[in-house]
């Protein structure tokens, strides 16, 4: 029996980058000598155990034979005599093929440290394209590692192609689509998992409703990129630079869907997208199994991105409407990261990352100072019933009125 460090963690410390979990594979054991070591078996489709003391998976060297569809339909085998180089030859990219033994030696068949030097993301086997999940993986490597200088061989890059235009994309599920989506919005440069995904054709298999964006023209005044594909990966971009949040990432890359619904005779207007977006927003959301807090902020992004922009073109009746739909009152923080979105779609258009954008500062104005109208001031007034709340409207409109009036029509 012996023990090899395998995969991210060996990776990442050649990568000189953080990493907090750790994987191990077995030779020569079988799963009764584990358990009688006090390992604990877990799962059901491979032998994958968790140390008796520290808690980490330890999985038995391994081989797979494609039998069904999707990346689910494998036969497992894990004997005794599968070698290291048996379960290694088996995983997607030679970067992550990579083994570290007890003394500290790497066990390096398929070229892993050559491709970490040169920065390459390179299936190891055609096996690769036995499993689509693959391709979505990729993409979030190529998002994960793109500060460093990776990119995907061309090899691997024809491969992706071809799994796309497989089909085989359909047989993933909807939460292994949305896992991989969530953890490139955790890197730095989503818009990279994005852009590979599109240019394998990868993206209209898995996210039509973003797919389509690309080639749908803006008006070129407010637009200078003029694609909407190409301003969606670029709010993407500003809404990582301002926030962590995987919510307000989420929000800023689906906020133009409903620009996807326009009749081409109609471009490059796009009157009334922020209504069919929400509506699309609900839709993929879904579909995908994607948490409501996600949905909800994106949706409200969707729905009033365009009257912030225009703020001091509303009227008190319609921004205290949008306040009341944005639940501001209850849910202060969510406003606050509905606003960041806001910026970052303004921000995310070629020339103006660097514009002020006075629109923002006007409406947290509006918010706090109506916020800060006291009901129970209301009340001892002598306010009853429903008049409570009328005088309620009337004191925060007035309040937006004269904010407003401090400011001149913004575009």
């Amino acid at each position: 029996m012996q023990v090899f460090l395998v995969g991210g963690a060996v990776r990442d410390e050649l990568l000189g980058v953080p990493f907090h979990e750790r994987d191990w594979v077995i030779t020569g054991a079988t799963p009764e000598a584990l358990i009688q070591l006090g390992y604990q078996q877990v799962g059901n489709d491979f032998p994958v155990f968790l140390h008796p003391q520290t808690r980490e998976e330890y999985a038995l060297a391994r081989t797979e034979r494609k039998q069904g569809l999707g990346y689910t339909g494998f036969v497992c085998d894990a004997s005794s005599g599968i070698s290291l180089e048996d379960d290694l030859i088996r995983r997607d990219l030679t970067i992550n093929a990579i083994a570290k033994n007890s003394d500290g030696e790497l066990i390096d068949p398929y070229g892993g440290q050559n491709d970490i030097e040169s920065r390459v993301l390179r299936h190891v086997s055609d096996a690769f394209i036995e499993d689509p999940l693959r391709v979505l993986r990729v993409a979030r490597f190529a998002a994960r590692y793109h500060h460093l200088g990776f990119s995907i061989a061309p090899e691997t890059q024809t491969l992706m192609q071809q799994m796309a235009k497989s089909g085989e994309l359909t047989q993933l599920t909807p939460e292994r689509v949305w896992k991989e989506i969530e953890k490139s919005l955790q890197t730095d440069n989503p818009h990279i998992f994005f852009e590979v995904l599109r240019e394998c054709g990868a993206l209209a298999e898995t996210f039509p409703e973003l797919d389509k964006l690309w080639g749908i023209p803006n008006p070129v005044k407010w637009h200078p990129e003029i694609d909407t594909g190409i301003h969606t990966m670029m709010v993407l971009q500003q809404a990582c630079s301002l926030s962590t949040k995987l919510s307000v990432r989420f929000a800023a890359l689906v906020h133009d869907l409903g620009k996807g619904e326009t009749p081409s005779s109609q471009w490059p207007s796009h009157k009334g997208h922020e209504t069919k977006g929400a509506d699309i927003i609900a839709i993929v959301c879904q579909r995908l199994r994607i948490p409501n807090e996600y949905r909800d902020l994106a949706s409200l992004v969707s729905r009033f991105h365009s009257k912030v922009h225009r703020i001091t073109e509303q009227s008190a009746d319609a921004i205290l409407e949008m306040f009341d739909q944005c639940d501001l009152w209850r849910k202060p923080q969510r406003f606050t990261d509905f606003l960041t979105c806001c910026q970052a779609d303004f921000s995310g258009r070629a020339g103006f990352d660097l514009r002020p954008y006075p629109q923002k500062r006007i409406v947290e104005e509006c918010a706090s100072q109506t916020r800060a109208v006291a009901v129970k001031t209301i009340i001892e007034k002598g306010f009853k019933g429903a008049e409570i709340k009328q005088e309620l409207s009337r004191q925060r409109a007035t309040i937006i009125n004269t904010i407003l009036s401090h400011y001149q029509p913004t575009q």
